[in-house]
């Protein structure tokens, strides 16, 4: 939920939007019901969001994957849908709404 300057919130991308943060970071849940995946969020150098999946089942994706905007994040998901899956939408894991918000409540 974001709240506003006269107390009112309403829900981001039909979410409700809980702040988590561990050793690692701010996260968020891109998966309603699969704790198994988190999406972390950060603002990097120059103030742009970025992005980082953590997979418990598949530890390598930290590692192998660095902190994305999401420019890349983009153009990362057009070349999976063209050379592997063109009916999935990695976009769905990265949600710039969301981000923003749970960077705006963890910096006020």
């Amino acid at each position: 939920m974001r709240r506003t300057n006269n107390g009112l919130a309403w829900p981001i991308s039909a979410r409700v939007i809980i702040i988590m943060k561990d050793e690692l970071g701010l996260y968020y849940h891109p998966q309603a019901g699969n704790a198994l995946s988190r999406v972390y969020v950060r603002r990097g150098p120059d103030g742009e969001v970025e992005f980082r999946l953590w997979r418990a089942d598949h530890p390598e994706v930290w590692e192998r994957h660095p902190w994305l905007s999401m420019a890349v994040v983009r153009s990362a998901a057009r070349m999976y849908q063209q050379e592997r899956n063109a009916e999935s939408d990695p976009l769905l894991l990265y949600d710039i709404a969301v981000a923003r918000v749970l960077l705006q409540e963890d910096e006020a």
